[in-house]
């Protein structure tokens, strides 16, 4: 895995956690898996609802976090921008773009709008994610919990841009 996470603040409360990795495997076959939900419940859990720009989806993650979420744009097979918890104090944008590099692709998370203090949890959480997702891709079940507990220190022991 070449996991890449950062976390910077965009003001005084707010922050954002920016994750990527690159993936052996086109750009179709990792789209598919971002945005099917029998291929999302191999690595980050269930989603359902109306899986068009401007619908809403329900999902509850490995994570443990559930919720709504709308989808703002979807232009496949290179951007994804979602909101979720839309209206509330919670609400976030998850936004992800796909590049192909030759035989393999790299994908790109970032969530917005976390408060400062989550940063490292949600970094950790991201990161866990995607190494979910290369294990998702060769038959490999979720170990979400293991690599979340074992990132943690090092997200919080990591600096805020």
């Amino acid at each position: 895995m070449t996991i890449i996470g950062s976390m910077r603040r965009i003001d005084d409360t707010r922050g954002a956690v920016r994750v990527e990795d690159l993936y052996d495997t086109d750009i179709e076959d990792l789209w598919r898996a971002c945005t099917e939900p029998e291929r999302l419940a191999r690595w980050i859990g269930e989603v359902s609802g109306d899986l068009r720009p401007g619908g809403i989806v329900r999902s509850s993650w490995t994570s443990g976090w559930s919720g709504p979420a709308r989808i703002d744009a979807c232009e496949p097979p290179r951007h994804l921008r979602l909101t979720s918890d839309p209206g509330t104090d919670g609400e976030t944008q998850i936004e992800a773009w796909l590049t192909q590099e030759g035989e393999r692709t790299r994908l790109v998370v970032e969530e917005r709008g976390l408060p400062v203090a989550e940063l490292p949890t949600h970094g950790a959480g991201w990161q866990a994610h995607l190494e979910d997702l290369a294990r998702s891709l060769v038959g490999l079940p979720s170990l979400w919990e293991d690599r979340w507990n074992e990132l943690i220190s090092a997200y919080q022991d990591a600096d805020v841009a």
